[in-house]
């Protein structure tokens, strides 16, 4: 893929450089392959690409199994307007530690790594190097090049090893000093794409609904008041995470994942009640589930028993 400037109908941005998790999820978007790939810095440039329309969506990184919610990409989400999820994609996490050739694990002082990839690995490290140093990268491939290359930065030159994808020596003359390092064998990062479209997929059965939602004050009951308008409903919750509002402290939002489409009868009624509820909703897209895992509704809410309601009301009413 090509980092050139091209017309935005056809460039994708996501975190880069090449041998990213994000560009393996980017990878699974069967409309991006063959166009153009923009590889950013941070999130705020991934989504200030498809602002200003340098880019059609950004592929972001908004769930992991160990560290939870990424929580630039939901602070982002949050307050950049007229943002839109388009699809979700799963990416299994794990990790090498890769060294300049010649180097030997005893020789490992400093180790440089992305704070999320850091996270995941510090058991093995405090085990293997009980006295290493961490030291801070902007992304998990930028860790490994800047072994290599000193004007890379994040602390090219005094980091012995770094912790990386495992598909890095494809792309660097590194030598692998370990491998299967993670902390969790399970892990596994969420990736979202994230346009500026208004369009809504159609309903599939296996369909997610994020939503971020902020409580109308602070006083006691508000948040039991919030979940009701799910629990009423049936509408179950795959995501609720709080995140600060940022103007006042013991302010805060929800980032919200529903399970179910917008245009699914039990969520459609909820989100009416909440936005009678709350002040501020944000609601940020319907999608396929990238686990197609079916959505299951008892009888009492799917959608026939909500027009059935309907329609006795309107009975009622002589309309």
């Amino acid at each position: 893929m090509s980092d050139a400037a091209s017309q935005p109908n056809d460039t994708y941005s996501y975190l880069g450089p090449a041998g990213t998790f994000t560009e393996a999820a980017l990878a699974q978007v069967p409309q991006a392959v063959g166009q153009l790939w923009h590889p950013v810095n941070n999130v705020g440039q991934a989504l200030d690409d498809v602002v200003t329309g340098r880019s059609i969506a950004a592929m972001i990184a908004i769930e992991n199994t160990v560290e939870g919610g990424v929580s630039a990409s939901q602070d982002a989400l949050a307050t950049i307007p007229g943002l839109r999820i388009i699809g979700e994609y799963l990416v299994p996490v794990n990790f090498v530690l890769v060294a300049r050739p010649g180097t030997a694990l005893a020789d490992v002082r400093v180790v440089n790594a992305h704070p999320v990839a850091y996270a995941q690995t510090h058991l093995w490290l405090d085990k293997h190097l009980p006295e290493h140093a961490h030291l801070p990268a902007t992304s998990n491939v930028a860790a490994a090049a800047s072994l290599l290359d000193p004007s890379n930065g994040s602390g090219a030159g005094t980091a012995d090893a770094a912790i990386a994808p495992p598909n890095i020596t494809r792309h660097h003359d590194l030598e692998i000093l370990a491998e299967d390092i993670g902390d969790n064998p399970n892990a596994e990062t969420r990736f979202v794409l994230v346009s500026r479209t208004t369009e809504l997929p159609e309903p599939t059965g296996s369909d997610k609904t994020s939503l971020i939602v902020e409580l109308p004050d602070d006083k006691a009951g508000r948040l039991l008041e919030m979940l009701e308008q799910f629990a009423t409903r049936g509408v179950n919750m795959s995501l609720l995470e709080s995140r600060p509002i940022g103007d006042a402290l013991g302010r805060y939002r929800f980032v919200i994942d529903l399970d179910g489409h917008v245009r699914d009868e039990r969520v459609a009624d909820a989100l009416l009640g909440l936005k009678r509820f709350s002040p501020k909703v944000i609601f940020l897209g319907s999608y396929p589930r990238a686990d197609k895992m079916r959505i299951t509704v008892t009888p009492r809410y799917d959608d026939a028993a909500f027009t059935d309601a309907r329609e006795w009301l309107n009975g009622l009413l002589g309309d």
